[in-house]
């Protein structure tokens, strides 16, 4: 493609002069959609009780900051995330390799699986709002089945989370998988067959080549599942609606009750800017680690 000299070693492409009528609609979609409501809740998150225009003030801050129930919520979202990380991703990494070894029927397989992914999260919890009710429900069918005791998965504060968890997984795990299973397909055969002829086993195989060149897709399923899990809101919503006693109750929401149900706009603004730095964190802690670790084959 020839380029047009601009001086100076600078060259421009010579459709570039006309890029812009293309690029301006996008630009203003994603200030209209993303930047000005971020921009707006800043706003309101550093206003008074009379909104913006009320003149500046750090008061929701220092109420956050003071807030029990905010550092709970911070607590819960955290667990969540970790216990349901570390979960999807062992899980996901087995199951992704049972998904990548060429038998009849896997394309079908693959896309069965991945039916609660695509469901939507309300239905996802009302089924299993069904399967845990205490007395009709078929988890406690099973338990009294092999002859133990009703559990109360969603009314005990410290089974919820876990009920929760347990969810969580049978969604979000044959993603996870799903991604694997492509990574692993995409490895390159001869470094496999060099190290059998070097006598190495299977298992070193798997941990000390396969994991290593799987890093970088790993690292990409652990951050799609980071940002929807840091922002874990519709099963907890559906569920529990943070109960009880709040042991449910994650930073999305918590901001969310504190926006439509006590119609407090400005700190609702301070808990949700709070949760997006803790996406951003994240995700920029995941690219950084991609980068780090990507391997070239």
């Amino acid at each position: 493609m020839t380029t047009i000299p601009l001086g100076r070693g600078r060259r421009i492409a010579p459709y570039a002069h006309g890029i812009w009528p293309l690029v301006v609609p996008a630009l203003v979609v994603t200030a209209a959609l993303i930047v000005i409501p971020i921009a707006y809740s800043i706003a309101l998150s550093f206003s008074g009780l009379g909104g913006i225009g009320s003149g500046f003030t750090m008061a929701n801050y220092e109420r956050m900051f003071a807030d029990p129930v905010f550092w709970q919520s911070v607590q819960i979202t955290f667990f969540l995330f970790a216990v349901c990380m570390i979960i999807q991703m062992i899980l996901g990494v087995g199951l992704g390799y049972l998904l990548s070894v060429d038998v009849p029927g896997r394309r079908i397989l693959q896309g069965a699986i991945l039916i609660p992914a695509i469901t939507a999260s309300v239905a996802v919890g009302l089924l299993w709002l069904l399967f845990y009710d205490p007395t009709l429900g078929t988890a406690n069918q099973l338990l009294r089945a092999v002859g133990l005791e009703n559990i109360v998965w969603l009314g005990d504060p410290a089974i919820a989370p876990w009920a929760l968890i347990i969810v969580d997984t049978w969604q979000w795990t044959p993603f996870v998988a799903l991604i694997v299973s492509a990574g692993i397909r995409s490895l390159p055969a001869d470094v496999f067959e060099a190290a059998g002829i070097d006598g190495a086993g299977g298992w070193k195989m798997a941990w000390h080549i396969g994991l290593p060149l799987l890093a970088p897709v790993l690292t990409v399923a652990m951050l799609l599942r980071t940002v929807d899990l840091v922002r874990f809101f519709d099963l907890a919503y559906i569920m529990t609606q943070g109960g009880p006693v709040n042991a449910t109750n994650t930073l999305n929401l918590y901001g969310y009750r504190a926006a439509f149900i006590n119609q407090d706009s400005g700190y609702a603004a301070t808990l949700q800017i709070t949760l997006f730095v803790f996406v951003i964190i994240a995700a920029a802690v995941f690219t950084f680690i991609r980068k780090r670790f990507t391997i070239e084959y």
